[in-house]
């Protein structure tokens, strides 16, 4: 089915990620969505038959489509995130085929980290595994609102119903203790493409939607005026021309929420209120704007505003600080310590910092705290508590999963060193640790 440029103009746009152990499916699964969806280019699935011929196979290996990296093939395994487009009449989507293996933790946490779904699946004959808690607790971690439980391979176990119904039991519950807010169980086999787009006849028992139908409906919040109205400034634009002597202009990408002319605003972290004079989109003047469009604010007064600063309402500015205590995920292959230096970057703003404290690192497998740990390594997950040189405007990342993100980067050579999500982690984890500052102050970096 061809769809046609006003369809696609008219669908909103779904962002979800695929996790769970290694050879449960996932990128199996991905191939069947996009084969069977019709997403498939012909000189795509060409390819693949051929690959699939050299190794001996009869039929195409979908999950070639996306294991991209020789690697990948070799092994049979994902290592890295596949990026996918692809759409049907009533939505587009952008899907993560992220990696099941222990070590690439940190990816799947790249991939899942601007999910609005997390699709989890289960080889139906193993059950819930320790790396199914593991990606679950890192959707939660993440606040990813939708996960959907894909319990795959279920050609293997005779499609048996009581078997599908123990692991969506204990998954369920598991997930529902860490906070995740809705999680739908789906049986399916991804190898003959049951319940993936199409119905199974051989699961009568089962009366819900395939995984495509609910990718299609799950609703996905785009309320703009509902969230906290954000402006990270990128660029302060001053042509001083003929044409335009006095324009001074603050041009960004919209972060969150909405803003008009008249309105009363912040910038922060220096706190001055002015209100907004005018709007600038695409060339045009305009009375309200919203994320995630790029565009360029004009101010009435002439404050001191640059590149790193933030525009918010003045009724609704979030708390500056120079403490930040925040999960991170270390992605890093050389450790973070206690003492070490960093610069962090939070939106379009880049200051020094100093690691302070190191609480506890998490433990995935049965969410137990390791009280101070001293360093995380690499795929290690732990709170922090960092000092910056200079106050940060930062939300907490349940209330705005952009302004409430934050990069800790290696000031050496410019290595993003681990990703961090300010304020609590997911409500059943608790610290175990005091967050107190231990260590010993820097005397080069004072803050």
């Amino acid at each position: 089915m061809s769809i046609t440029t006003e369809q696609l103009s008219a669908t909103t746009l779904l962002r979800f990620a695929t996790a769970g152990s290694v050879d449960d499916g996932k990128s199996t699964l991905v191939g069947r969505l996009l084969h069977d969806s019709k997403s498939v280019l012909t000189d795509q699935l060409e390819a693949v038959t051929q690959a699939s011929l050299g190794r001996g196979q009869e039929a195409p290996d979908l999950a070639l489509l996306t294991d991209g990296l020789r690697a990948e093939r070799e092994q049979g395994i994902t290592i890295d995130v596949a990026y996918r487009y692809f759409a049907t009449p009533r939505r587009r989507f952008i899907l993560a085929d992220t990696p099941g293996h222990v070590q690439y933790t940190r990816n799947m946490v790249t991939g899942a980290s601007t999910a609005e779904l997390a699709v989890v699946l289960v080889d139906a004959r193993n059950g819930v595994v320790e790396q199914t808690r593991r990606h679950a607790a890192v959707a939660a971690l993440l606040r990813v609102p939708h996960v959907v439980l894909a319990v795959n391979k279920m050609d293997l176990v005779e499609y048996a119903e009581p078997v599908f119904a123990s692991i969506a039991e204990e998954f369920t519950a598991y997930a529902a203790s860490l906070g995740v807010p809705e999680i739908t169980a789906i049986p399916i086999s991804a190898l003959a493409g049951d319940n993936v787009v199409e119905p199974s006849a051989h699961m009568d028992w089962y009366g819900g939607p395939t995984v495509l139908e609910h990718l299609e409906t799950v609703p996905v919040s785009h309320d703009l005026t509902a969230c906290h109205a954000r402006f990270p400034v990128q660029y302060v634009i001053r042509p001083q021309s003929a044409e335009h002597p006095d324009y001074r202009g603050y041009a960004g990408q919209i972060a969150a929420g909405v803003f008009r002319v008249g309105e009363t605003v912040s910038v922060l972290p220096s706190g001055r209120t002015t209100t907004i004079e005018g709007i600038d989109a695409l060339g045009e003047s305009v009375d309200v704007a919203w994320a995630p469009q790029s565009v360029t604010i004009r101010l009435a007064d002439d404050i001191d505003v640059s590149r790193g600063d933030l525009i918010a309402p003045a009724s609704d500015t979030p708390a500056t600080t120079q403490d930040v205590e925040a999960t991170v995920c270390h992605v890093a292959d050389r450790p973070l310590t206690v003492g070490q230096r960093v610069l962090i970057k939070h939106t379009t703003r880049t200051v020094k910092a100093i690691v302070k404290d190191i609480p506890s690192r998490l433990t995935l497998d049965d969410l137990s705290q390791h009280p101070a740990p001293g360093q995380l390594v690499a795929n290690d997950i732990g709170r922090v508590v960092v000092r910056t040189a200079e106050p940060l405007a930062l939300d907490s990342y349940a209330d705005s999963r952009r302004t409430g993100s934050f990069l800790l980067i290696d000031p050496a050579d410019g290595t993003t060193l681990s990703a961090g999500m300010a304020g609590a982690s997911f409500a059943a984890v608790t610290d175990g640790a005091p967050d107190e500052d231990t260590s010993a102050e820097d005397a080069e970096w004072d803050f």
